[in-house]
């Protein structure tokens, strides 16, 4: 008897119920390790938006640049198709993070660096 039983604490487990439980607990895992590694990867991406709003200010560009967005969104939907991902899905989490970009370069304009002080 286990009491981890998705049946219930005095429910004795198969052994059928016992490996579904077990290659659930791994599968788990897994998705928890892609869960680090996208954290991971946004955090490197981010290190390299932050240069680019670095740029944009000294520059005197604007935060935003809506061509580059749109190709991006085309290269990211296509890649979604690719994988056979929703590319619905990838272009809002795509534009989730330019949105986030975005607010981190003006706050970079207006002499407020959202990271600044960051390892």
């Amino acid at each position: 008897m286990a009491l981890d039983s998705p049946f219930g604490a005095d429910s004795p487990l198969s052994s059928a119920d016992q490996g579904a439980i077990d290659e659930l607990a791994g599968i788990r895992q897994s998705i928890d390790n892609i869960d680090a590694a996208l954290v991971h990867m946004l955090a490197e991406r981010f290190k390299y938006t932050q240069s680019v709003g670095l740029l944009k200010a000294a520059a005197g560009m604007p935060a935003s640049d809506p061509e580059r967005e749109r190709v991006q969104i085309q290269r990211l939907r296509r890649l979604a198709e690719e994988a056979r991902l929703d590319p619905a899905f990838a272009e809002s989490f795509l534009n989730f993070i330019v949105a986030e970009v975005i607010h981190h370069h003006e706050r970079i304009a207006a002499g407020d660096d959202p990271t600044a002080g960051r390892a």
